[in-house]
């Protein structure tokens, strides 16, 4: 093997190792990690237009991601809307856990209220406006 074919070869391994850790952090960033949340069962055929959930599924203190949005319920009867997007990176947030929403990609939580409660996010999840209607959470 000559010095030229060693250097190639070398060059051709660091690259690829640059490109396999790209792929890496682009996979993660992109997933759906399963929620940490109580499985939330689709609204009944008789829910109002806009039903996200049934308000029962949705606990005090807790709360649920349901497509794009993040329904919480900080106090008794008080229903927060918010955006299911991290606001450091773009990343989908993933669970509701011991009182935080939290984004798999970078450790960014979030309190019930959307209000940053660990960075690597310096801005609060973005407010999605809802209401109960019934027995369901809608949008409003």
């Amino acid at each position: 093997m000559t010095i030229d074919e060693f250097a190639l070869n070398r060059r051709t391994a660091v690259v690829g190792a640059g490109v396999l850790a790209v792929s890496a952090t682009l996979t993660a960033c992109g997933s759906s990690a399963t929620s940490e949340s109580a499985p939330v069962a689709p609204p009944d055929p008789g829910a109002p237009a806009g039903a996200l959930v049934k308000a029962a599924d949705v606990a005090v203190g807790g709360g649920v991601i349901v497509g794009d949005t993040v329904i919480t319920q900080p106090t008794a009867g008080n229903f927060v809307g918010l955006s299911s997007t991290c606001t450091h990176a773009g990343c989908k947030v993933a669970t509701v856990a011991r009182g935080t929403i939290n984004c798999p990609c970078h450790g960014s939580r979030f309190g019930l209220d959307g209000a940053v409660r660990g960075g690597p996010a310096n801005r609060p999840l973005a407010a999605k406006p809802v209401r109960v209607e019934g027995e369901s959470i809608v949008h409003v």
